[in-house]
């Protein structure tokens, strides 16, 4: 009889396993590696298939240790390739290029320790690819890490059912894309979800010290056979057009599907943008645990004092090539970087240096303290579960406040039968749907907003400062649009969306949860001319306005007609035409910031003064409308609306659909308003009829473990 070799992770690392075969493993401290079950000498080595997922690196993996140490005969790292993201969830080009940076990166270092190894791309969602795998691999244990996101836990629980049934051990290793494990925090904070870095701190010192980084493996064993002879690719079936929320980032029909569960050659291969149909990414960030491993280490090695004293409101929104902060966010999403080992090479520097009795930042606004913000959401999130990233039916209680209601413009529509929003949205308003498409094009005539939203489609990232900006611009400061539009686009953009981060910051900013004084309002002129009054950045990312003098280079529509000519640029329309025989068109504002503010604030006082919440019988059965004058600020007409906001209950009943039509950008210029108020501009007929019909999103499942296939 003989023990797995497991002397190298601590041992609240370490995964318990079960005698029982393909008992769900919880991770749990214990006090010596000889509680674990002995593998009989006498029974077949295990032939380990290892399932990468939101942890693309070997640096600081307890999950990718715990497989290793079973002394495998076989070894299969694998990646499914997950119709789920490549149809239902908003990605653009740049997010999917940088995914499919870090596959190839961590296929390269997998080879590197051992020749015959390589990262298994598998053309087919797990759920309905591994129990084939298991057979025809001769698989005796699975191995992944442990995944709070909603749809994680559903596909991974509906996997370990699979595989109980095949007789297949799984070992799920400890959370590790975060500090502490979400699960355990919610816990040891009484089962609510954090609403504050304190409750973070404290639910963690109750959860135990941030565990210290483990080495990368040295070796690994290679690949068994990887023959798929007796297996048949079951493809998802998605209508050309229909059913792909994707759809208008591809060139060409998706085919990433369609050589086969190995790919082309039978090669296991990374698909390519090509393959999925896409358009080329325009990003310049590459993703990759190599890339950013060697960034960290000439940072942290060269400028011990910037990382020690970091404080992240002291960075510029401005700066560009270089950015002002590290730019780890997107490798902390996808896994590549490692939360804890970041945490603890800075933490040792910030130790060294209070020996030496040197300055140092600290929590909130330290590096370490952008981690904390981090664990918060993911926390919260893992609390409430799918209704985190909406207002209907989100909860609240006495001791935590999340999902305040607003009457936003453009509300979610709501599947009442599930309780969650089903992806599309309500145009209650012509001239806010224009001002949505405005903002989120970057020409609302507000250059410091423009040129954001530009840097953010382009490149997909912007500084935390910057997304503060449009986000208070697009809902209580500005547009007083719901904060679930502007939480989709970046969905869509952001090469760092991380949904708990995302959806957290979006109601934060919105005043919805965490914070709440909404008179605190961002300046699309004055806040950018505090990080760069020359505008430089503006004259990057916005080029018509580059020869602009510096006075008018916030408020272009303020220059007389001879200094437009000069700059040669045209402020006039609404930005549907880019030029004008020739000379480029620059977009007069939308409308007048400082009145649309007042409005704002006013809408703002009135829905706290209301109090409702998302998961209030009011906002849920729509007579929430009741308690709002008709003249307040949003969809408030009448004495009876539709669940969580929407003006009826009139397609948003939870009809099993796709979309079926798309509000694209009218040539027109945008209405004007009757008066100051933004009420002016009747809803379309679209909206009349329940506007946006459905399409699936991130935030739902729709059975996806449920469609239907065809081999």
């Amino acid at each position: 009889m003989i023990a797995p070799d497991l002397d190298q992770l601590p041992n609240d690392q370490i995964p318990m396993r079960s005698n029982q075969r393909s008992a769900f493993i919880v991770p749990q401290k214990i006090p010596s590696v000889h509680s674990f079950p002995l593998i009989d000498i006498a029974m077949p080595a295990p032939r380990v298939l290892y399932w990468f997922r939101t942890d693309l690196r070997l640096h600081d993996s307890p999950a990718l240790a715990a497989a290793l140490a079973l002394q495998p005969s076989a070894f299969y790292p694998i990646w499914c390739w997950d119709s789920h993201y490549v149809y239902h969830a908003r990605v653009g080009p740049n997010r999917w290029q940088f995914l499919l940076d870090c596959l190839e990166d961590v296929s390269r270092s997998l080879t590197i320790l051992n020749p015959s190894s390589k990262l298994l791309v598998l053309r087919e969602p797990a759920v309905t690819l591994l129990p084939k795998l298991f057979k025809e691999w001769g698989i005796t244990h699975l191995v992944f890490e442990k995944d709070t996101d909603s749809y994680a836990k559903e596909r991974d629980g509906k996997v370990m059912e699979n595989a109980r049934e095949c007789g297949v051990e799984v070992v799920v290793g400890p959370q590790s894309r975060t500090l502490w494990d979400s699960e355990e925090v919610v816990k040891a904070n009484g089962g609510k979800p954090t609403m504050s870095i304190t409750q973070l701190q404290a639910a963690g010192k109750k959860v135990g010290p941030i565990a210290r980084p483990t080495d990368a493996p040295t070796s690994i064993p290679g690949l068994g056979e990887t023959g798929l002879g007796g297996i048949e690719q079951t493809r998802p079936v998605v209508e050309e057009g229909v059913g792909d929320i994707n759809a208008k980032y591809r060139s060409s029909n998706e085919a990433s599907y369609a050589s086969g569960i190995a790919g082309p050659d039978g090669m296991f291969s990374v698909p390519t943008l090509v393959e999925l149909g896409m358009k080329p990414a325009t990003t310049h960030i590459r993703g990759g645990e190599s890339v950013i491993l060697a960034r960290l280490s000439q940072i942290l090695s060269n400028d011990e004092e910037w990382a020690a004293t970091f404080e992240k409101p002291k960075t510029s929104p401005a700066a560009f090539e270089p950015q002002s902060t590290f730019l780890t966010s997107p490798y902390l999403h996808f896994g590549a970087l490692s939360a804890r080992y970041f945490y603890h090479r800075v933490e040792d520097i910030v130790g060294k240096r209070r020996a030496e009795k040197k300055a140092v930042s600290t929590p909130p606004v330290s590096l370490t303290g952008q981690l904390l913000f981090r664990d918060m959401y993911f926390a919260a999130q893992s609390a409430i579960g799918y209704p985190f990233g909406q207002t209907y039916n989100n909860a609240h209680s006495d001791n935590f406040c999340l999902g305040r209601f607003i009457p936003w413009h453009l509300p979610s529509k709501v599947d009442i039968k599930t309780g969650l929003v089903t992806g599309g949205y309500e145009v209650d308003s012509a001239v806010k749907e224009q001002e949505f498409i405005r903002w989120r094009e970057g020409r609302t005539g507000f250059p410091w907003i423009d040129a954001i939203m530009r840097q953010l489609k382009y490149e997909g990232w912007i500084h935390h400062l910057a997304r503060h900006a449009v986000a208070c611009f697009l809902t209580r400061g500005g547009c007083y649009i719901s904060w679930e539009r502007g939480a989709e686009v970046f969905e869509e953009w952001l090469v760092d969306h991380e949904a708990a981060c995302n959806i957290g910051n979006w109601q934060w900013l919105s005043c919805t949860a965490f914070y709440s004084m909404f008179y605190r309002c961002y300046s699309p002129v004055a806040f950018g001319k505090k990080w760069d009054d020359n505008g430089d950045y503006i004259r990057n990312y916005v080029p018509e306005l580059k020869n602009l003098p510096k006075k008018y280079i916030y408020e272009p529509h303020k220059a007389p007609l001879k200094d437009q000519r000069e700059a040669g640029v045209m402020v006039k329309g609404d930005g549907s035409e880019a030029d004008s025989n020739g000379i480029p068109l620059y977009p007069k504002p939308m409308f007048d910031f400082a009145t649309q503010r007042d409005i704002c604030l006013a809408g703002m006082k009135n829905a706290y003064k209301v109090g409702l919440h998302g998961d209030h019988p009011k906002v849920l059965d729509g007579t929430w409308k009741e308690l709002f004058p008709d003249d307040a600020e949003g969809p408030t007409e009448g004495s009876v609306g539709g669940p969580g906001g929407m003006a009826g209950f009139e397609g948003g009943n939870g009809e099993e659909g796709y979309l079926e039509e798309e509000h694209e950008e009218p040539a027109a210029a945008t209405p004007k308003r009757s008066s100051g108020r933004s009420k002016a501009g009747a809803a379309p007929e679209s909206a009349k009829k329940g506007g946006h019909k459905r399409e699936h999103s991130q935030g739902t499942l729709d059975g996806a473990f449920k469609k239907k296939a065809k081999s």
